[in-house]
């Protein structure tokens, strides 16, 4: 089965996904919208077309109908059963990320959150975001950095180490599975086709007081960690191990605390943050 194929199946329906948002609304301090929030980094209002893509099933599309109701909003994903439940049953369209069937600078707005790590080609997706917004658009990028989560990655690097016999220091096994595109690398990406882009961080923290809450988190993981494990660990195998470790950590210590570093990058040519530096920019030349 194919990396795409493997994607198309483990995103036919958004119930892991679904449990993550629900622990992290649950154990997450501060408690922030971040749907809501990314928004306002991209400076939404006014009659603004939105093109959504990896769309889901409306995450963002409930926050864009709460606080910008004026905005055209119109959704793009390739995983049909969790597009399915999008609310936005008019303004659907299944497609690839790489191949967008919009014409060019149809957008005022293109937003592709925590989707472009899933990507086969990654710069072929922001090319073609890039063609679909108009010259003064702006791209949202939602993502978390490579240094998310340490104690995770903590927990379960020293686990696979105490499993697998094929596991090294600098493993691909031990890589996070949305490494491809962060929130670091993320800035060269974009800036190999936009005129600026602008960082924005949203640190906190997930507070376990109790270990079976963290094991639900870890398990709505499945799809993305069981298939890149070393070929001698299940699991099954692998759940246990982490359960022992976190047990032992909140036996000790009352509580895991595991830091969070998602955030934002907004792209642009002339657009949103750059449109007052451009401006002068363009005055100056014309002298």
């Amino acid at each position: 089965m194919s990396e795409v194929d493997w994607l198309r199946q483990q995103y036919a329906d958004d119930r892991h996904l679904r449990v993550r948002q629900e622990i992290n609304e649950q154990y997450s301090i501060p408690n922030v919208d971040f749907a809501a929030w990314v928004l306002e980094r991209g400076g939404l209002g006014g009659q603004k077309r939105v093109l959504d893509v990896g769309a889901g099933s409306g995450s963002y599309y409930r926050a864009i109908r709460e606080h910008y109701p004026e905005i055209e909003y119109v959704a793009a994903d390739f995983a049909y059963r969790a597009f399915a439940r999008h609310e936005a049953s008019n303004r659907r369209v299944i497609c690839e990320a790489e191949q967008l069937p919009f014409p060019d600078g149809a957008f005022d707005v293109v937003m592709a959150n925590h989707m472009l790590f899933h990507v086969q080609d990654i710069e072929g997706a922001i090319s073609e975001f890039k063609r679909t917004l108009k010259p003064d658009g702006l791209l949202l990028t939602a993502t978390n950095s490579i240094q998310s989560m340490p104690e995770f990655q903590a927990l379960f690097r020293r686990a696979l180490l105490l499993l697998s016999n094929h596991v090294r220091p600098n493993s691909p096994y031990l890589m996070p599975p949305y490494e491809a595109f962060t929130l670091e690398n993320g800035v060269r990406r974009l800036a190999r086709h936009f005129f600026a882009v602008v960082r924005h961080d949203l640190p906190s923290a997930l507070v376990f007081p109790e270990t079976e809450p963290f094991m639900t988190y870890l398990d709505s993981m499945r799809p993305l960690r069981e298939n890149p494990l070393p070929p001698d660990i299940t699991w099954d195998a692998l759940m246990e191990a982490m359960f022992d470790q976190v047990n032992r950590v909140i036996t000790l210590q009352g509580e895991l605390v595991i830091n969070k570093l998602s955030g934002v990058l907004v792209a642009t040519d002339s657009g949103g943050f750059i449109s007052g530096y451009h401006s002068l920019l363009h005055k100056s030349s014309e002298k």
